[in-house]
């Protein structure tokens, strides 16, 4: 390579120097996450779950909802199927110190709980983050399991070396995460939550966990990591509805709210590195081309392609080495995950869920609710002081002091902890 573009190779030099850099900082990441430690469960703990933790899960799941046992878990609804609606509404209704959030196929180890509740004896972290692995539904995984396992293995090494380089996260995932209870009762935050709107016009009903966590953010509070997916083609959908939710959030954070450029440095690097990614891996190919013949372009671009994307994903292939004849889809993906960030940019406008059906618009929802509330002014209280909560077709759970869920197909685990 170094022969063939020995007469134009200052063309190349800065393309090698971002290439330098790029790896230079996944190298830094790599160990940063592996010299990551999880805060120890204190002997004495302050927060107890059955005493301290109220565990809010909606779904519209209506079978799900059914089958709760009622002296045990609490179902409420709303008018609209609106996970924000819900969410405030479970909150509202919660009265111990610590709110759990868990989507409903979700499955926690009987550990999680302890070591989340650990990171909150630092009365400056509001919200604790979970990682998290795929659990495949059926005896194998399907190759759309395969590929959200891959980008959970990244991600968690992204949000380790985050917590431990600076103590701040991109986003306390929705899948599981903990908050303290005043922050979340506080009326602004309720009506900001539930009367989100991208550029003043677009309510939004999904990026829930973007919203909790950029007001952590901006409010001073501290965050931290402790250490699911659909099973088939509809993760794409899954996919886009992120990747627009991402956009929304990170341009807010850089560029209007901007706390997070002094408060998480690094954490805003890593946010405008996701942003220009696209189009370096779009542009890639292209500049080879400038100078060399398209077969020697072609060859080199996907050896490094492959050496580079099975290197990132070694965490991942040490536990399932089965899952290495996926490396070549998941390079697909790359380039298909590239151009639909690209689509996303453009359509951010379009806020509807895309994977749920029955997830009605989010201002309707919103207005119904602010209807009831206005015919409503006080929240009525529910009898019993134990409390978890499922949902209906538009209702949430809420549980009280429960240290295990059962769900489908999303594992998340305690022994590798980012939390904050």
């Amino acid at each position: 390579m170094l022969y063939l573009t020995s007469d134009l190779f200052p063309v190349f030099v800065p393309f090698g120097i971002i290439g330098f850099y790029r790896y230079l900082w996944y190298c830094i990441r790599l160990v940063a996450a592996f010299t990551y430690r999880p805060i120890p469960i204190p002997e004495n703990p302050t927060y107890i779950a059955a005493e301290d933790v109220t565990i809010i899960v909606p779904t519209i799941d209506a079978d799900l909802a059914n089958q709760v046992d009622p002296e045990r878990i609490r179902v409420l609804t709303v008018p609209f199927a609106n996970k924000r609606l819900q969410m405030s509404h479970g909150i509202k209704h919660a009265t111990t110190d610590i709110i759990f959030f868990a989507d409903d196929d979700a499955i926690w180890p009987p550990t999680l709980m302890p070591y989340v509740l650990a990171c909150f004896e630092d009365q400056k972290v509001g919200g604790v983050g979970t990682s998290q692995r795929v659990q495949p539904v059926g005896d194998r995984m399907t190759v759309w399991e395969v590929l959200a396992a891959f980008r959970l293995t990244i991600r968690n090494i992204e949000i380790a070396s985050s917590t431990h380089i600076d103590g701040g996260l991109p986003c306390l995932s929705g899948r599981t995460a903990a908050y303290r209870t005043v922050i979340l009762k506080d009326p602004e935050f309720l009506h900001g939550f539930t009367h989100d709107y991208w550029l003043g016009k677009y309510q939004l009903n999904s990026g829930d966990d973007k919203f909790l966590t950029r007001w952590m953010v901006s409010h001073g509070w501290s965050t931290y990591l402790l250490s699911t997916m659909k099973p088939n083609w509809r993760f794409l959908k899954q996919v886009l509805r992120w990747t627009r939710n991402t956009w929304r959030s990170d341009l807010r954070s850089l560029f209007m709210e901007r706390q997070v450029w002094t408060s998480h440095p690094y954490v805003a690097y890593t946010m405008v590195d996701k942003l220009i990614n696209p189009l370096t891996l779009l542009v890639g190919p292209c500049l080879g081309g400038y100078h060399l013949p398209w077969w020697n372009v072609l060859l080199s671009w996907m050896v490094w392609l492959t050496a580079t994307r099975t290197f990132k994903l070694l965490p991942h292939l040490w536990n399932r080495p089965q899952d290495i004849i996926y490396v070549p889809a998941f390079i697909a993906f790359g380039y298909y995950f590239a151009v639909m960030k690209l689509y996303a940019l453009f359509t951010l406008h379009e806020t509807g869920w895309g994977t749920r059906a029955g997830i009605g618009d989010a201002a309707a929802a919103t207005a119904a609710m602010d209807n009831e509330k206005n015919k409503y002014p006080t929240e009525p209280v529910l009898p019993g002081p134990e409390s978890e909560s499922f949902a209906d077709n538009a209702g949430l759970g809420m549980r009280r002091g429960r240290g295990e869920d059962e769900g489908s197909n999303i594992e998340l685990t305690s022994n590798v902890g980012y939390a904050r």
